[in-house]
């Protein structure tokens, strides 16, 4: 989670400014991203001034993360929290594939195995467009 310097406690709510300069994310970023994730709803005071939760400043960690370091798109990413949202029926389930390819979702937050698959399948993708 992020390193807020306030002395404040961890649980404490924080202003947009306060998750603005810790997570090194424009405020105006964050309005928007609460237009596009309903997922994300931080508390709103008298004058419309936002609180974040220690959850909304996950959820605003785990947005950044997904746009900006693994290329999600705005839809890709709402798809990704909201499947962490729920629970899964099974540990694991097998997702509709191509012939020769096998995906396996697990249950947990951890993606790296399906941006693995996905990372392959752009690559056989890639070869077959140069042949």
């Amino acid at each position: 989670m992020a390193g807020f310097d306030d002395g404040k406690d961890e649980g404490a709510l924080r202003t947009i400014g306060e998750v603005s300069d810790a997570l090194g994310i424009k405020p105006h970023i964050l309005r928007y991203w609460e237009q596009q994730f309903p997922l994300l709803k931080p508390l709103k005071r008298s004058g419309g001034r936002r609180y974040y939760r220690p959850a909304d400043v996950a959820m605003v960690e785990t947005i950044d993360r997904l746009i900006n370091r693994e290329g999600y798109t705005l839809k890709g990413a709402e798809a990704v929290l909201r499947a962490g949202a729920r629970k899964p029926a099974k540990s694991s389930e097998t997702v509709p594939e191509a012939p020769g390819m096998r995906l396996v979702v697990t249950e947990g937050p951890d993606l790296s195995d399906v941006i693995a698959g996905l990372k392959a399948v752009r690559a056989k993708l890639a070869r077959a467009l140069e042949a």
